[in-house]
Order: C-alpha cells, then structure tokens, then sequence
C-alpha cells in the first residue's frame, strides 16, 4: 500500500505538543494535524500549513490556509488579520522549523529507508521503488519531485511512523547539498543512478558532479548499503565514496562485471522486456514502459530489494506493475478523428526534464517506436521529435546540443523541431532532410501542430522544465478526439 505525501489518512500525524518540542517552537493553542502542507492551492483540512518564505512569503497565505481547515500554521511571526486564538506554531525561522520536524519524523519512524539521486532517473527510480515496496508493505514517498533542500524535510515531516519503507528522492543544483540532506533522511539503503552532464555551470567537470552525488552516502544509517552505477566514467568517485561510508558496496549496470547487469533490454511498444544477472541466479522481468535506460535503473531497484532482504520472485513481479508518470515518458494514444479511431498517432510525454543523457535515452526509445504507414495525408508514420533547450550545462553547453545530432538513434528519426536559442546549435547540425521548425518558445512551437502532425506517427516531446514544453504536450493532447462510444 502506498502513503503519498500528504495523504495521511485521518490518522494524526503531529499534535501541537509533539510539533513544538520537535521545533523549539511555541504553540499558541492545543491542536492535531493529520498531513503537512506548505501551498495553500492544494491543502487539505487537517493539515499544518508551512509558511516558508524562498520563494513567496507564506506568511501571507496563514488567514486562507486556516480558512480553508488548516490545523494550524508553522510560522516565524504572528500575520496580520488572525484571531487571537488562532492555532499556531511560532519558531525562530520557518526553513529550520520544517527540518526540525522532518527530523523528528525520521527519528520516530520505525521502518526502512531508501535514499536516491542521480543525474538522470532518480524521480522515475524512486516511482520504481514505490511501486516495488508498495506491493510488500506500507510505503511513503513524495508524490513529486521534493527532492531539494524543503521538499526532502517535508517528505520526512509527512512521513507515518508506522509506515514500513520510506523512498526519499535527494536533488542538488550546487556543490554542498546532498551530504545534509542524507544526514537528514538517514537510509539504510542509498542509491546512485548515474553521473551525467547537468548543472556543469556549476561544476568544473564530470567528477565534481560525481563527488556531489556520492554526498548521498555520508548520511547511510550503521550498517547501510550503498547501491551505484558502476560502468561509468566516474564510477571510481562513486565506489571510494561508498567504500568509506558503507557496510556494503553493491553495483549495476550494462559492463561485464557488475553485481546487478543488465544482459538484454528488448524495447517494444509498450513496455521492456529484461533479462538481467543478479548474484546467484538470472532475473527475467518487464517495466511497462519503453527504454534501456528504464530497464538498467530497474536492475539497481532489484539490487535495493535484495538489500533490504525482499523475496526476489515477488520483487520483480511488482516491479512489473510499474509504468511512467506524466512528463516521464508515458505514452498515450491521440485519436485524431472521433469515428474513425485508427487515425491516431502515439505521443511520448518527456517534457519534465532533459540533459544529454536522457535525452539520448529518450531518443533511443522514439528510434525504437513503431510508427504505423497508409493511415494518414502522409504515405507512412514518421518519429518525430520536439526538443527544447538544456540547462545548466555550462561553457560546453553549444556543443553538447550540437552533438545530439551524431547520436545513432537519429538516423531513425524523421524530423527534429528545435525550441529555443541552445537548441538552435542541433538545428544547424542536423542534416537539411531532418530540420523542422526552429522555435525561440514553447508558445510559438505550440503552434501550427496540426500541420506538421500525422495519423500514424509518434510524436516525442522533451525538453527542460523551464523551457514549459508542457504546453506543446498541451496542444498535441488537445488535437485529439475521444473515440466514438468512448467517455467525453
């Protein structure tokens, strides 16, 4: 059974006592609070509202919050407009208060915990490991992306303490960051994914991304595992590190040699077929999404499981069950005519994130899909790619897009709309046959879709968040038809 964040149940999670001698805080009335909330737009009744201020001052939001049923208000100062009686939790700094929580919350917590981070794959891994553990017991884990310096505290302070496993997602943008943030969830089992170019304008190279990844060791519990990538470039980083912090060193990947390998990765349609060697014995399991990239992170959730001592013929039948979440590579059907439905095309929503790692992954899976001729204007099904800028990449950031135009699954790709300024470096280095539009937005890409767009092709979609790719997912999604004798 899965606990989402958030999603506490009836059951109380903090009362006003528990909170304040977790917090140093005052409380300035008796109160429970059965979920932890810090945005007014999606809070429950029942919740403790987290005035955080990194972004906008949340003090400002405590008199909705309240109205809206909020148990009570963990603030910095009293805001204008409460009653006198108003349930609050007063501290000396909101941010501290909420890690103070979130610790109290590890501590008290009496099941396992695993820890994950990475380059590329940590969201979909950690859904993995939810969708894994969920099957075998009682699991918690954020039902987003929490992964930074609130969101880590936050996923803890929500945590039951009666909750079996815990899956904590751990982010970085700078040097510095995760080394706290795993002291603060303290697993038992840590995990790796793998070290690729993102956020180099913050790192000098590739190892200075790695030495920040293999931060996520320090906090392991006595005792813990250490689960890593170990055929990358940088995997010698990754292995001291885990060596110095770990009881148990334990890697994966695709090279000869390692604990967990993934052998074959037959990608279909709608899902991979894996066949993998693990310690002692062959492990032949799907994931219901297309991609190699899936099918290696899945042999590194296997290796958590057999850490945490879980039966492996149940492991890899609940692994099966998982499929990927929007913006992650789920793929959905678009019926373009609502009589006729196999006037379709299939559309990959890959639009959440990207760097060069998992857009080479990504467009792998769109190389791998098959398209389906004689169906629309056009003669037969095209691959066709919309990809947007990715950042954070540094001084090499020119090249590193350019360069996605000499990957091998490109030769299987059609035509490649290109959607703002650094993706304008691919666009000149694609082949004249392969260039479609070049966009400066999202917006201006978002237009003129049903043009360009056939029945019978299959549509990928990726780019960085920040670039709001999102929004041609939107239109692509809004050329569709629900299907005769279907739901309106």
């Amino acid at each position: 059974m899965t606990e989402e964040c958030g999603m506490s149940g009836h059951a109380t999670l903090w009362t006003s006592a528990d909170a304040a001698a977790a917090t140093g805080g005052r409380a300035t009335a008796a109160w429970s609070a059965t979920g932890v909330s810090i945005d007014t737009r999606t809070i429950e009744p029942g919740d403790l509202f987290v005035a955080l201020t990194s972004a906008r001052d949340g003090h400002d939001f405590v008199v909705d919050a309240l109205a809206k049923g909020a148990a009570a208000a963990l603030v910095s100062r009293v805001p204008d407009g409460l009653p006198d009686d108003a349930p609050l939790l007063v501290v000396d700094d909101v941010q501290r208060g909420l890690e103070a929580l979130g610790r109290a919350g590890r501590a008290r917590f009496t099941g396992r915990v695993v820890a994950v981070t990475g380059s590329v794959g940590k969201t979909s891994t950690k859904e993995m490991l939810r969708t894994l553990l969920g099957a075998l017991g009682r699991v918690h884990a954020a039902e987003k992306s929490y992964n930074n310096h609130w969101g880590v505290p936050l996923t803890l302070a929500r945590m039951p303490a009666d909750a079996d496993f815990a899956v904590i997602e751990i982010g970085m943008n700078a040097p510095g960051e995760i080394a706290p943030l795993s002291r603060l969830a303290r697993p038992h089992v840590a995990v790796v994914t793998i070290v690729a170019p993102a956020h180099l304008a913050a790192f000098d190279d590739l190892s200075g991304i790695a030495h920040e990844k293999a931060a996520i060791f320090d906090g392991l519990e006595p005792g813990g595992t250490a689960v890593l990538r170990g055929d990358l470039e940088v995997s010698d980083v990754l292995r001291a590190r885990a060596q110095e912090k770990a009881a148990s060193v334990v890697d994966f990947g695709e090279a000869e040699g390692q604990a967990y390998r993934m052998l074959e990765a037959r990608i279909g349609d709608d899902c991979t077929v894996v066949t993998g060697l693990a310690p002692g014995d062959k492990r032949l399991f799907k994931v219901m999404v297309p991609g190699r990239h899936f099918a290696v992170n899945a042999m590194g959730v296997l290796a958590v499981a057999d850490a945490l001592d879980l039966d492996p013929a149940l492991a890899v039948t609940a692994l099966g069950q998982w499929r990927a979440g929007a913006g992650r590579g789920a793929r959905e059907v678009i019926h373009l005519d609502p009589v006729a439905t196999d006037l379709s095309l299939e559309l990959i929503d890959d639009a959440y994130n990207s760097n060069p790692a998992s857009l080479a992954a990504s467009l792998e899976v769109l190389a791998a899909a098959r398209t389906r001729d004689g169906l629309g204007k056009k003669d037969r099904g095209r691959r066709i790619a919309y990809l947007g800028d990715m950042k954070e990449l540094g001084a090499t950031e020119g090249a590193l897009h350019a360069g996605v135009a000499d990957l091998p699954a490109m030769r299987d790709i059609d035509v490649v709309h290109c959607i703002g300024p650094l993706m304008r470096h691919l666009w000149e280095a694609l082949p004249e046959r392969k260039r479609g539009r070049c966009c400066d937005s999202a917006a201006e890409a978002s237009t003129g879709l049903a043009s360009e767009l056939d029945a019978g092709d299959v549509v990928l979609v990726k780019g960085s968040q920040s670039v709001g790719l999102a929004r041609v997912v939107d239109a692509i999604r809004k050329m569709g038809h629900a299907p005769a004798g279907g739901d309106l």
